[in-house]
């Protein structure tokens, strides 16, 4: 008998074993935590449906009930579909609070947690129940807490692309001064952090003003920014607070390109008296494509929302939802492959996604690199009445070699 023959029983033996390995484990019972039961599982969302992210609050859950009502079509996650369930906190911290202990103990995780305040009151709670969440920020501070997910570039990657598209067209050049006015606290610092980025390596100058939530008149703030003769004027604010200093700006004959990130934009803004100088001054960075994007997952989701809400206007805070249940989505796959959807294997799975490819409504998403931003292009869109969302793609998706150093200097 030849060699080959004596191995041959040994190598069918493994091969057997191997694949009853293989489906042992496809026939394990899923291990389940809070919010999971053999019907469903549920995620909280705990944001600000009458405070002034309103606007933009109500339409990203239209994204995450577009994308999760796609899921559960197609059978959704282990056999369960996927539900949420909802809060208001009206932007007060202590209505937040109320709303995340009451929700905490009935889900696996938040797909949403809008607001700085709010993030911060409840992250020491979330380290010790261990459930994955999705901060309404993009802030990089966040990047630090394992139970975080970011879903695209941070606040600071954001206005390095934008100034570096400012940069290239000219508006911005050696020496000048980048006015920046910014809220205090993780959205408006992390902002600011960017245009310091960009003067110190280009070099640049810069003036700095900053407010709280609650200022209501930014006239002396913008105008020391005029006189200090900045080439750009940056706003890191609330939707309304941009409105205003935006037509404040105009009032006082001051045109210069205005740059400012997504969070703080309402499409409503485009119904307003300001709506005008918003078309002709300011560009909006994000990491998420605008509505009338025409990459091909942004294409997919208009005609699915479409087919939902027939007539109903979306906006790329509807994409933004759309993205963050689509992420969110894969890694709850990733924990089913493991037959564990307790709260610790939602989080191994997490840490363990290296890439998600989201056809364009983001960049290429990747969880694994601890600290790192899940992607580091931005989109560039023009405010346009006359385009669906009312926004622009003015540059597709674009990283600055200058985020591409502050990466290097970050590792």
């Amino acid at each position: 008998m030849s060699i080959r023959h004596l191995f041959l029983p040994t190598a069918l033996l493994l091969a057997a074993l191997t694949g009853c390995a293989g489906n042992d484990q496809m026939n394990q019972p899923v291990r389940t935590g809070p919010g999971v039961t053999d019907e469903a599982i549920s995620l909280g969302v705990l944001t600000d449906m009458t405070g002034p992210f309103k606007g933009t609050s109500v339409l990203r859950i239209r994204g995450y009930e577009l994308y999760l009502d796609q899921v559960n079509k197609r059978g959704g996650v282990c056999g369960r579909r996927v539900e949420l369930k909802q809060k208001d906190h009206a932007y007060d911290v202590q209505k937040a609070l109320d709303g995340y202990f009451d929700l905490e103990p009935q889900v696996l995780g938040f797909i949403d947690v809008t607001g700085q305040p709010m993030t911060a009151a409840i992250e020491p709670d979330l380290m010790q129940t261990r459930a994955l969440t999705v901060p309404g920020s993009w802030a990089a501070s966040l990047l630090g807490n394992p139970h975080m997910m970011i879903v695209g570039t941070t606040y600071d990657l954001d206005i390095i692309n934008g100034l570096d598209h400012f940069k290239r067209k000219g508006a911005l050049n050696t020496g000048d001064m980048i006015g920046h006015l910014h809220l205090r606290g993780s959205f408006g610092d992390n902002a600011l952090e960017g245009s310091r980025f960009v003067a110190e390596n280009w070099d640049m100058k810069i003036s700095e003003q900053a407010v709280t939530e609650t200022t209501a008149n930014l006239t002396t703030q913008i105008a020391a920014l005029k006189a200090a003769d900045a080439k750009v004027l940056v706003l890191s604010l609330t939707p309304p607070q941009t409105a205003a200093a935006v037509g404040i700006a105009a009032q006082l004959g001051w045109t210069v390109p205005i740059l400012s990130s997504a969070v703080s934009y309402d499409p409503a803004i485009m119904q307003s008296p300001v709506a005008a100088v918003f078309a002709k001054q300011v560009l909006l960075t994000s990491p998420v494509a605008p509505w009338s994007g025409e990459a091909r997952g942004v294409r997919e989701l208009r005609d699915a929302y479409e087919q939902r809400w027939p007539g109903e206007p979306g906006s790329l805070n509807s994409v933004h939802g759309y993205t963050v249940a689509l992420a969110y989505v894969a890694v709850l796959e990733k924990a089913c492959e493991k037959n564990d959807l307790t709260r610790d294997g939602v989080l191994r799975a997490f840490h363990e996604t290296n890439s998600i490819d989201t056809l364009g409504l983001t960049g290429e998403l990747r969880f694994s690199l601890v600290g790192r931003p899940s992607a580091t292009q931005s989109y560039m869109s023009k405010p346009d009445v006359a385009v669906p969302g009312t926004l622009k793609v003015e540059q597709s998706l674009f990283e600055s070699e200058l985020v591409k150093l502050k990466g290097t200097r970050a590792r």
